[in-house]
């Protein structure tokens, strides 16, 4: 959460309220995520908006706060139900001119800003690693749980361009893949 937040600020150094979109209806991870983007914001001296969604209409209703409020960036919480609405969120931002970072690539794919997040493929890679070692004989309760550990940044040029912002270059250095 705090190396998406720093992204964002990289992008967009003017930034000093961003926006965060969560879902409330996902309680762990929602906790979860304010805990640690309202502790990195406090250390980079940003100011924290949350915004709550957990309907396609709550969606269109946050962006129309965001529209009249209009904060600097907006963070968007992971979790399957904004990934599954990755098109209206990314057509949201865009419209209301909004610099978003997102956790999948899905979404930067969809027009999102840019993402941030675990490498999907790797961690399909890891299931398969695990799967065998089950067939070989293992014990579920004796393998270690293992988080990811590849994790990329995806930089949606044609959004940035379209939001007319500047990608740093050190930024677009960093990025795994730029869509252009």
């Amino acid at each position: 959460m705090a190396k998406r937040l720093e992204l964002l600020h990289e992008l967009v150094p003017s930034a000093r309220r961003i926006a965060i979109l969560v879902n409330p209806a996902d309680a762990a991870v929602t906790e979860s995520v304010l805990k640690d983007v309202e502790a990195s914001a406090r250390a980079v001296k940003l100011q924290i908006q949350v915004v709550k969604a957990s309907t396609n209409g709550e969606i269109n209703a946050a962006f129309a706060v965001l529209a009249r409020e209009r904060p600097d960036g907006l963070f968007v919480s992971p979790g399957p139900f904004f990934t599954a609405r990755r098109v209206q969120l990314t057509h949201l931002a865009t419209l209301h001119r909004i610099p978003a970072i997102y956790s999948s690539r899905q979404a930067a794919e969809a027009g999102g800003l840019m993402s941030y997040g675990a490498n999907f493929a790797d961690a399909w890679r890891q299931v398969g690693v695990y799967a065998g070692r089950i067939l070989k004989g293992a014990k579920p309760a004796d393998l270690p749980v293992e988080q990811s550990t590849k994790f990329e940044l995806i930089i949606n040029l044609q959004t940035a361009r379209a939001l007319g912002l500047e990608v740093p270059p050190t930024l677009l250095a960093h990025a795994d893949e730029v869509i252009e």
